[in-house]
C-alpha cells in the first residue's frame, strides 16, 4: 500500500513538471541543482575533489565555482529528462544539434555500439529515435530498489521508444537484440568500472574503466564509436557522434581489451575538458584499486 501511495504522488509530481514549458523546467532544474550545492555536503565534496585532481592549476574559488555550475546543469539535466519524454520530436529535436551521424549510418555498418557518458542533457541520446527511422536503439540501466521510483521511471522512459535493457539481464537481452540487423546499442561507459574494470588512465589518474563497449563491440562484429551531448545553452543542446574506435588493426587482428578502452577514454578526457561542467563530476570516480586490477602507473600503450 505504502508502495503505491509513493508511486501515485511521485506520478503526480513528474506529471506536474511535465506540463511546464521545457525552458522553464531547465529553470528550475538549475535552481534546485544549486540548492543542492549548498544542502549537499558529500556530493559537493566528491565533486570538488574530482576537479582538483583533475585540474591542479585551478585555485579554490576556481573549483567552487566550477562546481556550482556542474551541480546547476546536473540539475537542468535531470529536470529535462522528466520533460522531454513524450514531447513533440519536431519540437524537442529542434532544440538538439546532432554532428555526424548521418556519415555514420552511410558507412555500411547494420550494428553499433556507441561509447557514450554522463555529459550534458545524458538521456537526450534516447530521444533521437527520429533520425534513426529504420533503426532500433537500446541502452542498459539499473534499477533502483524502491519498486515504487523504479516503476515511474520506467513509465517515464517507455514514452521515448527506446528499449531499455537491465544490467543484470544484460547479456541475454542485448543477444536477442543483435539479432536483428540496424541495431545500436548505447553504453554508459565513463564512471567506475567496478572490480572487473580494467586498470587505465583517465583524466591524468588510474582508475577502474568499463571495457563493456569494446567487448560487446567485438563479440557482436558491430561498429564501434562515441557520442558525446553538450549543453550550448539553457535547454539547447549539441550531441557529436564520433569518432570510430577501430576494433581491428590494421592486419585484420582483433585489439585488446586495453588498447580500445584506453582509446574510448581518451575521448572522454578530451570532453571533459573542452567543457569541465559538462561532465558528472559527483561520482567517486578514481577509487582505491582491487587486488586483481593494475596498481602501478604505467598504462599499457596502443598495441602496433
Amino acid at each position: 500500500m505504502f508502495s503505491r501511495v509513493v508511486e501515485w504522488f511521485l506520478s503526480a509530481l513528474l506529471g506536474s513538471i511535465r506540463c511546464l514549458p521545457l525552458v522553464t523546467v531547465a529553470r528550475l532544474g538549475r535552481l534546485l541543482g544549486g540548492l543542492a550545492y549548498r544542502l549537499d555536503r558529500r556530493h559537493r565534496r566528491v565533486a570538488e575533489d574530482n576537479i582538483a585532481k583533475t585540474f591542479p592549476e585551478l585555485r579554490s574559488k576556481e573549483i567552487h565555482a566550477l562546481a556550482f555550475e556542474n551541480f546547476r546543469r546536473i540539475g537542468e539535466a535531470y529536470a529535462c529528462a522528466i520533460r522531454t519524454p513524450g514531447m513533440d520530436p519536431r519540437e524537442l529535436l529542434a532544440r538538439i544539434e546532432i554532428v555526424g551521424l548521418e556519415d555514420l549510418l552511410q558507412s555500411g555498418a547494420d550494428r553499433l555500439v556507441v561509447a557514450t557518458g554522463h555529459f550534458g542533457g545524458f538521456d537526450l541520446l534516447a530521444h533521437v529515435q527520429g533520425h534513426w527511422p529504420n533503426w532500433r536503439l537500446a541502452t542498459t540501466y539499473r534499477a533502483q530498489r524502491f519498486t515504487a521510483l523504479n516503476t515511474t521511471l520506467q513509465r517515464l522512459r517507455s514514452l521515448t521508444g527506446v528499449q531499455f535493457i537491465e544490467r543484470h539481464e544484460a547479456t541475454r537481452a542485448i543477444h536477442r537484440f543483435f539479432d536483428q540487423n540496424q541495431s545500436i546499442l548505447a553504453l554508459f561507459s565513463d564512471q567506475h568500472g567496478g572490480g572487473k574494470g580494467l586498470w587505465l588512465p583517465f583524466l591524468g589518474h588510474h582508475c577502474s574503466c568499463s571495457p563493456a563497449p569494446a567487448v560487446i563491440a567485438l563479440r557482436y562484429k558491430a561498429l564501434l564509436t562515441m557520442a558525446i551531448c553538450y549543453r550550448t545553452d539553457l535547454a539547447r543542446w549539441r550531441i557529436e557522434v564520433g569518432p570510430v574506435i577501430p576494433a581491428h588493426d590494421e592486419h585484420g587482428q582483433e585489439r585488446s581489451l586495453e588498447d580500445i578502452t584506453l582509446e574510448i577514454h581518451r575521448q572522454y578526457d578530451i570532453a571533459v575538458r573542452r567543457d569541465p561542467a559538462n561532465w558528472f563530476w559527483v561520482h567517486r570516480r578514481w577509487k582505491p584499486p582491487t587486488a586483481n586490477q593494475r596498481t602501478h602507473d604505467q598504462a599499457p600503450g596502443p598495441s602496433s
